[in-house]
């Protein structure tokens, strides 16, 4: 199962959406769940909007922390990224994920382990 945490939806601050990644972190951890969906849309500029730069910036620290495992863009939820297969791999159901192989920029995929 791939839980969707859709930041874009809520219209939500940087905060407010980097206490929400950080509570489902949590929550699916203690479910065993292995990875996270977020949808924080790409900016109306096309240079990536804040909450995706103050996303990728926490999540960088919390890999280090070793809180995720890793993350990586939509760009790279497709076959071609090893991580994607070892999530696909882990979970089979989540092949049928919508964003899946759409070089979509406006995500970002969290992999707890």
């Amino acid at each position: 199962m791939l839980v969707l945490v859709d930041l874009k939806k809520e219209h939500c601050t940087v905060d407010y959406a980097i206490a929400q990644v950080e509570i489902e972190i949590e929550r699916c951890k203690f479910a065993g769940i292995k990875a996270i969906k977020v949808l924080h849309g790409y900016g109306s500029h096309g240079k990536g909007g804040v909450i995706l730069i103050e996303l990728r910036k926490i999540l960088l620290y919390w890999k280090k922390q070793g809180i995720i495992k890793d993350f990586f863009g939509g760009d790279k939820w497709n076959l071609s990224n090893p991580l994607a297969i070892k999530i696909l791999n882990e979970d089979k159901t989540i092949y049928n994920d919508e964003d899946f192989n759409k070089n979509n920029p406006g995500i970002t995929i969290i992999y707890i382990g």
